[in-house]
């Protein structure tokens, strides 16, 4: 009983998979068809609908592409050959599916178009190439950008040419608009001798990352000084930083006291076990409540010129570290206090009283600057493509 349940259920399953074969060639979609027909020759070997399908969905598949084929070919479009190409890939990709599956490639004779797919992959990356050469003449940033993209196109089809890849760079390396970033002029700014000043190199570095990584533009490229040296780049433009204002605040106590009291128990004389005099005597403490600020701020200008040393942008970046604080103390007498008055001192968080150091306020204002800077600067260029 259970073999014979489990052929009828591969009968169905066979039945169907040729049914679902016939139903995408009665829809015209050949290729599925195809597909089909040869999965269930690779369990079936012998089923002959699948194989009858199959002739007849390769035979109208083959008819269509090469049909698409010569028309494309007869047209005038420049990428006809590209076209042209995409077909026969096309139709060598059935031809693969076939020969993979013996009872399908014995079912039906499929063509081999492989020197078809390589001769009109040659013309058409020769289009690419030419037309590319042909903008490259232009000698425009526009026009290197044009040839980059056709190089590009023509890379793609023959992904392993050297020569090509080279092209691709050169291109560009032509298109791309160099910025040269200088090293921040710190002068005017009252931080010019500080031992921290390292902080504004890193800044710089980490701007130029950042920008590099996230410019907006494939044709926009920030470099150093470093860089532009060691590799005999020639910058288009050259942005310059100065740090107009750099003032590191100094922390503004601002105390609120007040006195506290409370009568309290200094002496206990025990006469009898339920005799017992106390002596009571007033304790005082001084409440301070200190607000602690501390403010400073940073202004970085910032200028762009091109080669010749017009100014084509400029623009300011403020930063502002503000920090405030509150804690309480006491001095005087503990027990004065109020379980309240006990609760606050003991909340007082290390953090709130220490002031924090220089360099940690100049790296806050500089990552603000930063994020502003980046954001502004992509703005820019992403304008001005």
């Amino acid at each position: 009983m259970t073999k014979i349940y489990i052929t009828a259920v591969l009968f169905l399953f066979a039945f169907a998979a040729c049914k679902s074969a016939q139903k995408m060639y009665d829809r015209g979609n050949y290729a599925e068809a195809i597909e089909r027909s040869i999965r269930k020759l690779q369990k079936e070997p012998n089923d002959a609908t699948a194989k009858s399908i199959l002739k007849d969905a390769y035979r109208e598949a083959v008819a269509r592409q090469e049909g698409e084929i010569r028309t494309v070919l007869n047209s005038a479009s420049e990428n006809r050959y590209e076209q042209a190409y995409r077909q026969y890939a096309n139709l060598q990709q059935l031809y693969h599916s076939v020969q993979q599956v013996p009872a399908a490639a014995r079912a039906v004779a499929a063509t081999d178009y492989a020197s078809f797919v390589e001769t009109y992959r040659n013309k058409a990356a020769d289009v690419r190439l030419e037309r590319a050469e042909k903008w490259m003449d232009d000698e425009t940033i526009t026009g290197y950008r044009e040839a980059y993209r056709e190089y590009q196109a023509a890379q793609r089809l023959k992904p392993n040419d050297v020569d090509i890849k080279k092209q691709v760079q050169y291109a560009l390396d032509m298109a791309t608009l160099k910025i040269l970033v200088v090293p921040i002029d710190l002068q005017g700014s009252n931080y010019y001798y500080s031992n921290s000043s390292y902080q504004m190199r890193n800044f710089q570095d980490r701007l130029v990352r950042k920008l590099n990584i996230h410019s907006g533009s494939e044709f926009v490229r920030f470099i150093t000084e470093w860089e532009g040296r060691s590799r005999d780049i020639v910058p288009d433009e050259i942005l310059e930083m100065r740090m107009s204002r750099l003032v590191i605040g100094r922390p503004y106590d601002q105390s609120e006291t007040r006195t506290v009291q409370k009568e309290v128990v200094v002496k206990e004389t025990v006469y009898k076990k339920d005799s017992v005099v106390k002596e009571y005597a007033t304790v005082k403490a001084r409440i301070a409540t200190t607000r602690r600020m501390l403010v400073s701020e940073a202004s970085l200008f910032l200028t762009t010129r091109d080669a010749g040393g017009r100014i084509l942008w400029n623009d300011e970046f403020r930063g502002e570290h503000r920090r405030e604080a509150k804690f309480v103390t006491y001095t005087g007498d503990e027990r004065a206090l109020s379980n309240t008055d006990k609760e606050l001192i003991k909340n007082n968080k290390p953090e709130d009283i220490r002031v924090p150091r220089e360099d940690e306020i100049v790296e806050d204002l500089m990552q603000q600057i930063e994020s502003d800077l980046a954001q502004r600067l992509r703005q820019h260029y992403q304008r001005s493509f």
